[in-house]
């Protein structure tokens, strides 16, 4: 099996070091160079024709990319160097009718376009991710023995039509979100308690056999031992702005989505109050995806940007 990634970041790295290690040949494009992944084994170049080059016909190719403009400006530069029946899967986090857009504008050229929402942070990339693949099945079934070998066991789902896939993970991330406001409510009522409490300890226990038992739970108990006050964190939590949309839709459809549109609301008060709940929240996001504490530019740039189909 062979995959191409372009965008060797966080996520685009830790695929292509589990690819290597699943006997995959991975074939990279980076801007810069890469050698803690080039001293594994993956092959980085700089360019689409040494790229594609090292990739047997049909190729597949993962891009691991912000979603937005950086997509369609990636899409535009490589689909004149590709072959009819070759398959570009969109790793990132699109908006789900940008996907639909993107797969009916190529595949008019003759080269099938996947959108693959992937979950699982950091460490699903590097130790076995969560994929949820739209697309048509003569392309999917093309890339799925590798999207099989790169998921956790029970991790793979084919979804159904173009832009299914990036449908589902959007609403994982809404349903995510929630998830993230109860624990950092959580965290905020047993900061302000009127007992002497050790909070790393209460979702360590917590993680064993209580019925909220998660991964994000755990996570929770890790990072409250990374400082001694949770006030050292800063309260103000970045986003890309996906569940944004996720609330939109839902107003569309008019289906009630209370728990996960108030936690955008919360996520949005993070930027204007003093909140312990932020800073938790901050804490888990740390944790699984790497995000940054307090401001960051480039994400709020994202948050404008990353969506191309208007409402």
């Amino acid at each position: 099996m062979e995959l191409g990634i372009i965008g060797l970041g966080k996520m685009g790295a830790n695929i292509a070091l589990h690819g290597m290690e699943k006997g995959i040949k991975i074939v990279g494009k980076a801007r810069g160079q890469k050698p803690e992944l080039t001293q594994k084994g993956v092959l980085v170049v700089d360019d689409y024709t040494s790229f594609l080059a090292n990739l047997s016909l049909p190729r597949v190719i993962f891009l691991s990319l912000p979603a937005g403009p950086t997509v369609d400006q990636v899409l535009k530069e490589l689909i004149p160097h590709l072959d009819k029946g070759d398959i570009i899967m969109d790793g990132g986090n699109s908006y789900y009718q940008d996907s639909i857009r993107r797969e009916e504008k190529i595949s008019n050229q003759g080269i099938y376009f996947v959108d693959c929402g992937t979950s699982g942070g950091m460490d699903g990339a590097r130790h076995g991710a969560c994929f949820m693949v739209g697309g048509r099945p003569e392309a999917v079934k093309i890339c799925e023995p590798i999207l099989k070998a790169l998921a956790v066991e029970g991790g793979y789902l084919y979804t159904g039509a173009p832009g299914s896939g990036h449908f589902v993970k959007l609403v994982h991330n809404g349903i995510e979100f929630g998830m993230l406001q109860a624990i950092g409510e959580g965290v905020e009522l047993l900061q302000h308690s009127d007992f002497d409490l050790n909070k790393r300890d209460i979702f360590g226990v917590w993680s064993h056999g209580s019925v909220i038992r998660s991964w994000l739970v755990e996570l929770m108990e890790k990072g409250l031992g990374d400082f001694k006050d949770i006030r050292e964190v800063p309260d103000y939590i970045e986003d890309t702005g996906e569940v944004n949309w996720l609330v939109q839709e839902g107003i569309e459809k008019e289906i009630p989505l209370p728990v996960i549109t108030q936690s955008v609301i919360e996520l949005f008060r993070s930027r204007n109050k003093d909140s312990d709940a932020a800073r938790a929240i901050s804490i888990i996001r740390h944790g699984f995806g790497g995000h940054p504490y307090g401001k960051d530019e480039s994400i709020a740039k994202e948050r404008r940007t990353s969506r191309i189909h208007p409402i």
